[in-house]
């Protein structure tokens, strides 16, 4: 079962390509320019070619679906409908933050929060098991202040993220953790993405919509006095 993974809900452009849980390549880049579109097409050739297959063989396309930033995920929905739909293979979506929790459990930590920056002092974020990685709270955008997270200040807590940066200022959690050059990354959907594969469940190629979690807010114009 080879499955092709999209990830672009961050300034990491992310591509991998696992046969079942064997990882055979990735192609990723953390870029300050969001250069998505000019990359994503490239990754994918350069993963397929490193992984020694053709995208004829792809049997499913993994998409980290959210949230991040909204012309990413729109440019990873788009490209992961398209070859969903030519290679007449299921789509299968997982939330970014799950990926970006992966690489820390057991490490012996009581739980991992990503922290995606959302601009100002708003994150979008979720907590995790630091053992299990079960999701203890479900994701959500948060304004953070001196208050937030106190209810785990007994706990040892990984933060991990962009968004850890302006976090490590203001929380008042003396047993915490921060690391900052965190990215959702496409080479830790595997999990995830083999469950769902096992139970079913993929997406309305058709409908489906990436999770933006709040409204793309654009540039007003302004209105004409005529």
């Amino acid at each position: 079962m080879k499955i092709l993974y999209l990830e672009t809900s961050s300034k990491n452009c992310s591509v991998a390509i696992s046969d079942s849980e064997t990882l055979l390549c990735v192609a990723e880049e953390v870029s300050e320019n969001y250069k998505h579109s000019e990359s994503l097409h490239t990754f994918v050739e350069w993963a397929l070619e490193g992984a020694e297959i053709t995208l004829k063989e792809i049997d499913a396309v993994c998409l980290g679906k959210g949230p991040g930033s909204y012309t990413g995920l729109r440019i990873g929905a788009a490209s992961a409908k398209g070859f969903c739909y030519g290679l007449n293979i299921p789509l299968i979506a997982v939330n970014s933050l799950e990926s970006m929790k992966e690489p820390f459990l057991g490490q012996n930590y009581d739980l991992v929060i990503p922290l995606v920056d959302a601009r100002r002092m708003e994150v979008y974020t979720a907590v995790y098991s630091g053992i299990s990685g079960e999701e203890i709270s479900a994701t959500e955008a948060k304004v953070l202040d001196e208050s937030s997270y106190q209810e785990f200040k007994d706990k040892k807590v990984l933060f991990v993220g962009d968004g850890a940066k302006k976090a490590k200022d203001i929380l008042q959690l003396p047993k915490a953790e921060f690391n900052e050059d965190i990215y959702p990354s496409a080479k830790f959907l595997v999990k995830k993405t083999l469950e769902k594969m096992e139970a079913k469940e993929f997406e309305d190629i058709a409908y489906f919509e990436p999770f933006y979690l709040k409204d793309f807010h654009g540039v007003k114009k302004k209105k004409s006095e005529d």
